[in-house]
């Protein structure tokens, strides 16, 4: 495939597109969650437990499917990664628990291929002036394609019923994988085919310590990845579980909440361009994501703090401030690692760290989940996921004080 374009600038298109369809996919089920768990038989606050599975089948992706991941090449990667998801919403639709278990695995799964893949393809291409704002771009793609699935999943739901939404998701995920077959030539140069990926390689049990081992060896990228995991906990919560607080708990209606949840993410998509911007003039992205944590959990109680069958336009508002600090820290932290990172691993160090990340998108849901069948109520489980962003912001405070001139190596 030729191109006048440069090619930074098609692999940019290409990873964000694929964020974006990643995220959609993987959002399908939050967004839905009211309708498909009273359909499946289950409380609505088990969506925190589904929730939490799907992030599980991320990190078990990601602990031992590296050899794969090198294997494949990044493009490859991605389209397998969207064709394990369509395979788990096949199984979602057919609306029995126990394959739910099954499907939020393979979706998590799918959605693992993402960051390692997306990383490896900026690392190569992206201007070295601008990187943490391609990545914040790239990363943006999260947050508009759960955007766009509030947007249309929930009035599809509502109109025809949760299964025909999750056929408009299976139908996305699979033209996604056609569309970018023509530049895998361009963007796969790195792909390492001689990698074996045999059980042996897939399953050594060194695997299970490799992140926390090579995180381990740079004090930097440990405690920047630390608060990402606490960042993960707030945003995994805010995405489970803000449509069905909304719905369930305020008494707005299902196209309502998704056009409020909308707002937070696209919220979301302007704050990861604008702040990825704003960290590379500072040049000092750990000190931004700190500030940026004790400004999100302040929004959180605001969020938390909506009265019962509250205003639309004032629900939007607040759900759009959330999002802008909530949910817009992840491409500064990706652009850091990936510096931080020896330039021949990338792919490795992105993947560990990521592992450790999405331990938070697995603790947030299921500790709000717990929460909310402990107190009964669900603004209290908020303010306790935010309290715990504010503790990492002042122990990273702490952090950066003591390293002085040296925390931004």
């Amino acid at each position: 495939m030729s191109s006048r374009l440069p090619l930074w600038i098609i692999a940019l298109g290409t990873t964000l597109g694929m964020q974006s369809v990643a995220s959609f996919l993987n959002q399908s089920l939050p967004i839905i969650a009211p309708l498909l768990m009273a359909g499946a038989g289950l409380a609505p606050e088990r969506i925190g437990n589904i929730s939490s599975l799907n992030s599980l089948g991320t990190v078990l992706f990601l602990m031992f499917g590296a050899p794969v991941l090198l294997r494949l090449g990044p493009i490859r990667s991605l389209q397998m990664g969207a064709l394990l998801a369509v395979a788990g919403l096949a199984l979602a639709a057919s609306g029995y628990w126990p394959l739910l278990i099954v499907a939020a695995l393979l979706m998590g799964a799918g959605y693992a291929p993402s960051p390692p893949a997306g990383s490896k393809i900026l690392a190569a291409t992206a201007p070295p002036d601008h990187r943490t704002l391609i990545f914040s771009i790239k990363q943006a793609g999260a947050p508009a394609g759960g955007a766009l699935a509030g947007l249309i999943l929930a009035p599809v739901a509502a109109i025809w019923g949760w299964s025909a939404a999750l056929l408009v998701s299976i139908a996305l995920g699979l033209a996604a994988c056609l569309v970018i077959s023509p530049v895998r030539l361009l963007l796969d140069g790195e792909r390492d085919s001689t990698q074996k990926i045999g059980l042996r390689q897939l399953f050594h049990p060194t695997h299970v310590a490799a992140p926390f081992h090579l995180l381990g060896q740079s004090p930097t990228m440990l405690s920047v990845t630390a608060l990402a995991f606490s960042f993960a906990a707030v945003q995994g919560a805010l995405t489970s579980f803000s449509i069905t607080y909304l719905f369930t708990g305020l008494g707005l209606s299902l196209e309502q909440a998704g056009f409020a949840f909308a707002c937070m993410q696209v919220a979301g998509v302007v704050a990861r361009i604008l702040l990825g911007w704003l960290a590379d003039r500072t040049g000092r992205p750990a000190h931004n994501l700190t500030v940026q944590a004790f400004c999100a959990a302040v929004m959180m109680w605001f969020f938390a703090g909506l009265p019962v069958h509250p205003a639309l336009w004032g629900t939007s508002l607040i759900c759009a401030g959330t999002g802008f600090l909530a949910a817009s820290w992840n491409g500064i932290y990706m652009a850091e690692i990936a510096r931080l990172s020896p330039p021949n691993r990338i792919t490795e160090v992105t993947s560990s760290s990521t592992v450790v990340t999405f331990l938070g998108y697995i603790v947030g849901p299921s500790l709000y989940s717990l929460l909310v069948t402990i107190w009964g109520g669900w603004r209290m489980p908020f303010l306790v996921i935010a309290a715990q962003l504010a503790v990492m912001a002042l122990v990273q405070t702490v952090v950066l004080a003591r390293r002085g001139p040296h925390a931004r190596k």
